[in-house]
């Protein structure tokens, strides 16, 4: 029987707790931190690493507990290397290295990744510096674009902006006025591409993929679809959006070719790849790529699931998904 260690303290770390905890292999689940949702599925444990640090307190109760296998939620402690150091102490861990979780952490990085396969996406262009986004903005004809700080900022970095007005304001707040501070040290201003968002979640083994239901989340923080984008304010699954047809194409041209050039470039992806898309006329391009199962969708897509979570987890963590089959 196996003992699980969840990283995280949120919504999405109690779906994790809750669904491993009905695996008829895992006799215990721990939850650093946790919250009180996750303490009725296991135990919390004081320690916190979402913010990056402390590793090597989680790595010793791994240790001390004999863990078999530790699931990250959130992305700061996966693009801070904490999976990376769990396996160099010779723990088992799901989630990608930090050099993967790039596609989250690194906008930049991961525009030009995909720009370099030649992974559907909205045209972009990266800036440093404010008078040179400020003049780009003015002579573009096209108003309605969005702006994006390229490091990580907590689901709030993506500006939609539907005229010049907008789009210089959020350009000088991300760059000048610095209000996601480092995160904010380039700038992404995109296309704003016309469809229907949804997500689709890939189990990634580093090679394969095995597909969780697809989701739709409400990102803006009023009814309408209006204000500002927020971390998530609910999300449903599956999503009718996303028909056999268009995840077939998913699949062909986005997260395939993907992790096949991750591999190529030494960087193999094993984890949870969620990539969030724009689809219009059943083809689908990348909105962005999170390292990570999303939140609050989480919540909505493992209530779906009729294998073993923990099975499945493990297989892809252990590298094993080609033929996998749960028990």
């Amino acid at each position: 029987m196996a003992r699980v260690l969840i990283v995280g303290g949120g919504g999405r770390e109690h779906a994790l707790a809750f669904f491993l905890g009905q695996s008829k292999d895992v006799e215990e689940v721990y939850i650093a931190p946790g919250n009180a949702g996750s303490a009725l599925c296991g135990t919390n444990i004081a320690i916190d690493v979402t913010r990056g640090g402390n590793f090597s307190s989680l790595t010793d109760f791994a240790h001390e507990k004999s863990i078999d296998l530790t699931i990250v939620g959130p992305e700061v402690p996966l693009c801070s290397g904490l999976v990376d150091y769990l396996k160099k102490r010779g723990l088992k861990a799901f989630g990608p290295g930090s050099r993967a979780a790039r596609l989250e952490g690194d906008k930049v990085f991961a525009r030009r990744f995909m720009e370099r396969y030649n992974i559907p996406q909205p045209a972009f262009t990266v800036f440093d510096q404010w008078s040179e986004a400020k003049s780009f903005l003015h002579s573009l004809t096209e108003r309605r674009i969005v702006v994006k700080a390229a490091g990580l900022a907590a689901g709030k970095g993506a500006i939609v902006c539907d005229n010049l007005a907008q789009a210089l304001e959020a350009a000088e707040n991300i760059l000048k006025t610095r209000v996601f501070g480092s995160a904010g040290d380039q700038v992404v201003i995109e296309e704003f591409l016309e469809g229907e968002e949804a997500s689709v979640f890939a189990i990634c083994d580093g090679r394969n993929a095995l597909y969780l239901a697809p989701a739709q989340d409400h990102k803006r923080i009023f009814d309408g679809d209006k204000g500002p984008n927020t971390g998530g304010m609910g999300a449903y699954a599956p999503a009718p959006l996303l028909t056999g047809a268009v995840m077939n194409r998913v699949d062909r041209e986005i997260i395939r070719p993907l992790l096949e050039a991750m591999a190529l470039e030494g960087t193999p992806y094993q984890g949870c790849l969620y990539a969030g898309l724009m689809i219009k006329g059943g083809e689908a391009k990348v909105v962005e790529f999170n390292c990570r199962f999303g939140d609050p969708e989480t919540q909505a897509v493992l209530p779906l699931l009729d294998e073993d979570l923990y099975q499945l987890l493990a297989a892809a963590a252990a590298g094993g998904l080609e033929g996998y089959s749960p028990e």
